[in-house]
């Protein structure tokens, strides 16, 4: 009862109910909070403080940014409270005000990643891109066999796309920059590959039916991801029964610069995060290795992850 009391005092204070409403929505930074509440960095930082002691977000370190969440595995009559009261605070002004900006904050996230990648069109096969290495590359292939369909996701340009074409049935490139669909099909009719289709779409709405191919992959695109989770559960549900996930992407780093240079959203996956993903998501037969590591700074190690849908 004490705790109840407790978390109904925290609840009292509107900053603090903004802020979980938010959370409950969206795991954000300081900054991000700031940018959608129009508020001070050192009032939000100190409300954190308080709904971290009570329990009620939790936060994780990604580099040297803080993300902030409300915590869903609190015990069962605090989170009936939380929800009962969120529930109601939802229909405030300043809430969906909050609402408005979360959702401008969140396309300000995905714009600038599809503004790298268009600007970068045509010369991902020149320029440098961390953990893409043949090497890797190599590992991920062993994977792959003929006369399959296959689905791209977050293909970019689509080499290797182009590459697997040539064996496969039919190979479909997924990616959200126009710019690198264009330049893709472009170089696929340059080759003649007629059983490659470029799309445009989200790795987190793929815009393919339920289980219409044989293979997924998520070559160095997991990281691009707002939500991975949900990326992962798009794969799972296009995939046929039986279909394989192949991902290669890279090692937890701490290189901060790769969100500014490379528009990473994430600083790569530990061995444990990708297994979570596969299987909360529903995979089976988990395999996770690190397959190469850079001889140069940052030392980017590159890992990679296959599963099968169960």
């Amino acid at each position: 009862m004490l705790e109840l009391w407790d978390t109904m005092k925290l609840l009292s204070d509107s900053t603090r109910a903004r802020i979980l409403i938010i959370l409950n929505d969206e795991e954000l930074s300081v900054a991000e909070l700031q940018e959608v509440m129009n508020m001070g960095q050192s009032r939000i930082s100190s409300h954190l403080s308080l709904l971290r002691q009570g329990d009620l977000v939790i936060d994780r370190k990604e580099g040297k940014k803080t993300f902030y969440a409300i915590n869903l595995n609190c015990n069962p009559s605090k989170a009936k409270l939380i929800d009962s009261v969120l529930s109601v605070l939802r229909a405030d002004a300043e809430a969906l005000e909050d609402q408005k900006n979360l959702k401008r904050v969140l396309n300000k996230r995905k714009q600038a990643a599809e503004e790298y990648f268009n600007s970068v069109a045509g010369r991902l096969g020149k320029n440098y891109c961390p953990g893409r290495s043949w090497e890797a590359i190599g590992h991920f292939l062993l994977y792959l066999t003929p006369k399959l369909k296959i689905a791209d996701l977050g293909a970019g340009e689509g080499l290797i796309s182009q590459l697997l074409a040539r064996g496969a049935e039919k190979v479909y490139c997924i990616d959200n920059a126009p710019k690198m669909i264009e330049f893709g099909e472009s170089l696929s009719k340059k080759n003649g590959l007629t059983n490659l289709e470029y799309q445009l779409g989200d790795i987190e709405s793929v815009p393919l039916k339920n289980k219409s191919v044989d293979i997924a992959l998520l070559s160095q695109a997991l990281h691009h991801a707002n939500h991975p989770a949900k990326a992962v559960e798009e794969a799972y549900r296009i995939l046929e029964d039986e279909g394989r996930i192949i991902i290669i992407d890279l090692l937890e780093h701490d290189f901060e610069k790769a969100r500014e240079l490379y528009a990473d959203v994430w600083l790569g996956f530990s061995q444990n995060k990708l297994y979570q993903l596969l299987k909360d998501a529903g995979f089976k037969q988990i395999e996770i290795n690190i397959v190469s590591k850079e001889t140069e700074e940052p030392y980017f190690q590159t890992i990679l992850a296959s599963a099968v849908k169960g």
